[in-house]
């Protein structure tokens, strides 16, 4: 989606760049995740399967991935919000072992707004709706000339 002066580019960074370890389609090392982004209800989803190639503890998904499966779920939210915002804070409660090879729902929704503070959070559940990992995010809106260079 280009920018036009009718319709802003609503990419967010990552998509723009297209190297993004969670959701770049460039990178052939990613996870390639692919957002069904709710604009009106501000919340992003997104089907994971995973592979051995993300394996922590035998048969289970890394700590470390599951933290960036959280973040990049969150950062989808700048979409809806028409903004271009980082990850400032993320606390992450790992309330389950996450299992390889089986489909979870990845799902992020915005709580709130003050200034340029953003607060989400993110969840990674089983197909029965059981919770295996949790997050909160604090993002920060960046000023229109940290975007501009997020361009080039």
């Amino acid at each position: 989606m280009a920018q036009t002066s009718e319709q802003p580019d609503l990419r967010t960074i990552d998509e723009r760049a297209g190297h993004c370890f969670g959701c770049g389609p460039a990178n052939p090392q990613g996870l390639h995740l692919t957002f069904v982004v709710d604009m009106a209800a501000i919340s992003a989803s997104a089907t994971v399967n995973l592979t051995h190639m993300h394996e922590g503890p035998p048969g289970f998904i890394h700590g470390g991935i599951l933290a960036t499966l959280m973040d990049e779920a969150m950062s989808k939210l700048s979409r809806p919000l028409r903004v271009l915002a980082v990850t400032r804070h993320m606390e992450v409660d790992y309330l389950r072992p996450a299992p390889l090879g089986k489909d979870l729902l990845l799902t992020s929704q915005h709580i709130r707004r003050d200034g340029r503070k953003l607060f989400h959070t993110a969840e990674l559940t089983e197909p029965g709706g059981r919770t295996l990992t949790r997050a909160t995010g604090l993002f920060i809106v960046l000023d229109a000339t940290a975007a501009l260079l997020a361009e080039d």
